[in-house]
């Protein structure tokens, strides 16, 4: 009599609790692993997110180094056009070695200041001066036709002394004014040919 009491009273407790009981071990793992799944699949979209990001950082300072790059090449042509046939192979080497690194400095120091999204805006003029102008290039905003910096060269005759060629540069952000000086190269007693003499 008492087994069929106690069958009774568990029968009569799980049609009471049905609803209310508690889920099987295996229906959590269930649940568990799908959990886990979302969870992969958020942590994979912030890691692809955070790629995105640190790819586009190498982007832009990929495109730094080549913007760098263009401009250099395009400073070393137009220097060498500005020198001309008779005063090049004269001052060739010394330029290479004291003024070009410098003005890559200055390039370099230029283009970090600047706003990223401008820079695809800049640019280099395409015509040094002739005769005894100064100019060499401009680096130049395309959108505004503003300079940014600009790089000269003027022939310095010291009492006493030979011609020097005097290399620097001037910025827009004391409108041109100050000097900074890129390099000195000596050139000889004699008066040096006008520039892009051939």
């Amino acid at each position: 009599m008492k087994k069929w009491i106690r069958k009774s009273f568990v029968v009569l407790v799980s049609i009471l609790s049905f609803g209310i009981v508690t889920p099987s071990h295996a229906f959590l793992a269930d649940n568990q692993t799908i959990d886990k799944a979302e969870q992969r699949t958020s942590t994979d979209r912030i890691n692809d997110k955070k790629e995105e990001s640190e790819s586009g950082i190498f982007l832009v300072e990929d495109s730094k180094e080549t913007l760098i790059g263009d401009l250099m090449k395009a400073a070393e042509e137009q220097s060498y056009e500005k020198f001309g046939t008779k005063i090049s192979p004269v001052i060739e080497n010394e330029f290479k070695d004291i003024v070009l690194p410098n003005i890559q400095k200055a390039i370099e120091m230029t283009i970090n200041q600047y706003p990223e999204e401008d820079l695809t805006s800049l640019a280099i003029t395409e015509k040094p001066s002739g005769g005894n102008g100064e100019k060499i290039f401009n680096i130049y905003n395309e959108k505004t036709n503003q300079d940014v910096i600009r790089f000269h060269v003027r022939r310095d005759h010291p009492p006493l002394d030979g011609y020097y060629f005097n290399f620097h540069y001037h910025t827009h952000h004391d409108g041109f004014q100050d000097h900074y000086d890129l390099g000195m190269i000596y050139w000889d007693k004699n008066t040096p040919p006008k520039w892009m003499a051939v």
